[in-house]
């Protein structure tokens, strides 16, 4: 129609610079040929008891702050109708007092509900990492194992065959090496018991990743981008 206010029909002609011409690239030895396995991790996962553990003591944790902060709400609700309530027999300092104490208050309990569902979430990926860590391991041995030398997300995977499919030897072991994970107790901060120097941390992580990218003799390979919490296609 004749109506210019809309968005535009065609995109907009915006200047393109030049770019270099990437040359020839000489040839080079050609990759080994492929023996491909497929692992679902989301399976893995619920087959995990250490998963199953954590999401069971941390969905209670999760559960409790939901039931604390909902009783919370319901009390500053009637507190107010009360002071609404009451408010013919006060004067107006008496009411904007009262207003205010109740502002603070709730303001108070914001702030402990925020950092008690930041706790549980840092409890959460202190859980998580671990199996994760765990899981690259026996990924890379159960592969190794049946002599595989590219293992994909049988969620990206249209066919494939018997055999190829990893998912259940990898819970199985995954059950087997490590059946519980480390959960940090509910009232202790995942931050500060990392500051507390009892426990290897990810900034040690990091730090040993840093070394063998510096060209230092790695332990081990270096883990590959996180198989649990992968993007999402």
């Amino acid at each position: 129609g004749d109506d210019d206010s809309g968005p535009p029909q065609t995109p907009p002609v915006l200047p393109a610079p030049t770019v270099p011409a990437p040359g020839d690239v000489a040839k080079g030895a050609p990759p080994p040929t492929a023996v491909i396995g497929v692992i679902s991790v989301p399976d893995v996962m619920r087959i995990s008891a250490a998963a199953q553990e954590a999401e069971q003591v941390l969905g209670a944790r999760r559960d409790k702050l939901a039931q604390d902060v909902q009783r919370a709400q319901a009390g500053w609700r009637d507190e107010q109708q009360q002071l609404q309530s009451q408010a013919k027999g006060l004067s107006s300092d008496q009411i904007q007092a009262r207003e205010r104490h109740l502002q603070d208050r709730v303001l108070t309990a914001q702030r402990d509900f925020r950092n008690r569902n930041r706790i549980i979430q840092e409890a959460a990926q202190v859980s998580l990492n671990q199996i994760e860590r765990e899981l690259v391991q026996i990924i890379r041995a159960v592969a190794s194992a049946h002599g595989m030398n590219l293992v994909m997300h049988s969620e990206q995977v249209a066919l494939h065959v018997d055999g190829q499919d990893i998912s259940r030897q990898v819970a199985d072991q995954l059950n087997k090496v490590l059946p519980h994970v480390f959960i940090p107790a509910e009232n202790v901060d995942p931050e500060v018991l990392a500051k507390s120097g009892t426990m290897p941390t990810t900034a040690d992580e990091a730090r040993a990743q840093q070394h063998q990218q510096a060209g230092d003799a790695p332990s081990e390979p270096p883990p590959p981008p996180s198989v649990v919490r992968r993007p999402q296609q």
